[in-house]
């Protein structure tokens, strides 16, 4: 067939008869489209109504040149500079007319939409990104209110700063042995009490219940044999002649050779006061290896707030003033523990005593 080529379009037959029509078809190379010469009189009709075409567009500019200044006078006034920011949102708008030239106003007509959408979702996901900060920040805001209201300063303490806020409040409890009961009952609603509350709350929440019912939860103890570890504070455990028998904490048949010895006093596990009644009952159960060393991890994790308590009152008998001051008083012992490293070695006990925990073997 015959071929032309052109710098704008690309002309061929589409029929190789020579008897038949001979249909041009016009390929532009800027717009990429194949058109059919049939169809180039209704390419050439935006043609004739260009200039109304244009008049309108040329409205429509307007309106959105005063529309822009709108906005730039709104911007303006929010900002800190007036002049500089009107400035520049009165020279935005113009850019896009430099950039529209009278080509045909079908191409006129798709730079002005896409003008028109440009505008609006610039200013759409402008506003959209503003009400998503507004909430961030109402969202930040209210849930550190929340933490400040029943978790203060949580996100900023380490667990050492718990410690020590413990110890602190043992010191207290040494010499004012209502003070845990008046703490958990809401009665002191002082900063540093809440604070010392806090603490409490999370060694138990935090650090030893989790351990405790993840230790049980992977053993076959009965629960009889749990009730008698967690009643008693004292433990020992005694290597004996092994013997074959049903274990008296899994009830499992195993080889026996270990002596539970449960002793010490009944205590309340939140306020750490002490019950007499048989105080001196005694438990003896003899189990096997696993569920001895299972006992002595358990124990040791379940039991340590309290022995710690019982530590800073034996302190506190020993080096308190009668005619001091409580609060001078805490502050003198708790420098003393401090500086003498015993906070720091009980901490790593307690540490120690998680670690036994988190690694104990499954049960077999």
């Amino acid at each position: 067939g015959k071929r032309k080529r052109l710098n704008s379009c690309v002309l061929y037959d589409s029929d190789e008869s020579e008897d038949s029509d001979i249909l041009v078809r016009k390929v532009l190379a800027k717009r990429h489209c194949i058109m059919d010469e049939d169809d180039s009189s209704e390419e050439q009709q935006p043609d004739k109504t260009e200039n109304t075409s244009t008049s309108r567009k040329q409205n429509v500019f307007a309106k959105l040149k005063d529309l822009a200044r709108q906005r730039a006078t709104r911007r303006s006034c929010s900002s800190e500079n007036c002049e500089d920011s009107d400035g520049e949102a009165e020279e935005e708008p113009l850019c896009p007319l430099l950039h529209t030239p009278t080509e045909s106003s079908e191409t006129d007509s798709d730079s002005m939409k896409d003008f028109v959408v440009e505008e609006d979702d610039d200013n759409i996901e402008h506003s959209q990104s503003e009400n998503k900060t507004q909430q961030k920040e109402l969202l930040n805001t209210s849930n550190s209110e929340l933490l400040a209201l029943y978790l203060p300063q949580l996100s900023r303490c380490s667990h050492y700063v718990h410690f020590q806020r413990i110890v602190r409040a043992f010191l207290i409890h040494a010499i004012d042995d209502t003070f845990l009961s008046s703490l958990y009952d809401g009665t002191r609603q002082k900063k540093y009490a809440q604070d010392m509350l806090l603490s409490l709350r999370y060694l138990d929440d935090r650090f030893v219940q989790p351990r405790l019912e993840n230790l049980i939860s992977r053993s076959r103890w009965k629960d009889r044999y749990k009730e008698r570890v967690d009643c008693y504070p004292d433990v020992r455990i005694v290597m004996k002649n092994a013997e074959l028998m049903s274990c008296q904490a899994c009830e499992m048949n195993r080889y026996c050779k270990f002596n539970v010895l449960l002793s010490g006093k009944l205590y309340n596990s939140t306020t750490l006061e002490v019950d007499d009644f048989m105080s001196d009952d005694k438990q003896i159960l003899k189990v096997g290896k696993v569920c001895a060393d299972r006992t002595r991890v358990y124990h040791n994790l379940k039991h340590f707030k309290y022995k710690l308590c019982m530590d800073c009152s034996s302190i506190a008998e020993v080096d308190g003033v009668v005619d001091e001051p409580v609060k001078d008083t805490v502050d003198r012992l708790f420098s003393q523990l401090e500086d003498s490293g015993w906070i720091q070695k009980r901490y790593g006990d307690l540490e120690d005593f998680m670690n036994d925990a988190d690694n104990f073997q499954e049960e077999k």
